[in-house]
């Protein structure tokens, strides 16, 4: 629980400050976390917290994740780790639900539904792809489900035909294609580039969770 864990390029000791950038580069969510909170305060008023828990739920999720990855970029141990990796499991969860409940106004069977095949599809990854595959591209095959079900609400965001930022949900996909390259490569760079990558999954991934807010807080009003 408390061993240092070495998994990116700008580490090489377990010192506290052995990733200064990636550490610091979560500060990228805490921006998206404020960026998305005015968007909300412009488009979702007046506030009712029996109808609009949800967004602040999601706002507080990407703060947290921003806070849980500098635990790990910091302190480099597994109780960290899962500080980093959970808040994110549980932002794509909420998201797929949230907007599948509220947006896309899907019963309550169709939604459960959508959870179970996207943790689903999560589990079957882990089981169906060779380890080494997963620790060739530095584990970002992990992310496979997120980035297919966000494919799928990307299109029908789009062909709805009637939600506004038709295509925000296209844009955060094209950082996110841009973000898990980054971070498969983080290792594969180390000796042209002692940095590494992984300082952009964090800057891109942060404008994902932005864009992914902002297709559903443009929206909000109009079907709640």
């Amino acid at each position: 629980m408390n061993g240092p864990i070495v998994n990116y390029c700008e580490r090489t000791s377990a010192a506290f400050w052995a990733e200064p950038i990636n550490a610091l580069t979560n500060l990228a969510f805490l921006l998206a976390a404020y960026g998305a909170l005015r968007l909300a305060r412009q488009h979702v008023q007046p506030w009712q917290w029996r109808r609009d828990w949800p967004i602040a739920w999601l706002i507080s999720l990407i703060a947290i994740i921003g806070v849980g990855s500098s635990l790990f970029h910091t302190l480099a141990t597994f109780g960290a780790m899962l500080a980093d990796v959970i808040p994110i499991a549980v932002y794509q969860v909420s998201f797929l639900a949230i907007y599948s409940w509220r947006i896309a106004k899907l019963p309550p069977w169709a939604v459960g539904g959508l959870i179970v095949l996207f943790l689903l599809s999560g589990w079957l990854m882990g089981q169906l792809v060779p380890p080494s595959l997963h620790e060739r591209l530095n584990g970002s095959l992990a992310y496979a489900p997120a980035l297919l079900f966000l494919v799928g609400l990307a299109l029908y965001h789009q062909r709805s035909g009637v939600l506004l930022a038709p295509f925000a949900l296209w844009q955060a996909i094209g950082l996110f294609l841009l973000s898990l390259t980054a971070r498969t490569l983080d290792l594969v760079v180390c000796a042209q580039v002692p940095i590494g990558m992984h300082f952009l999954w964090h800057l891109l991934n942060a404008g994902v969770l932005y864009l992914t807010m902002r297709a559903l807080l443009l929206n909000w009003r109009r079907f709640t």
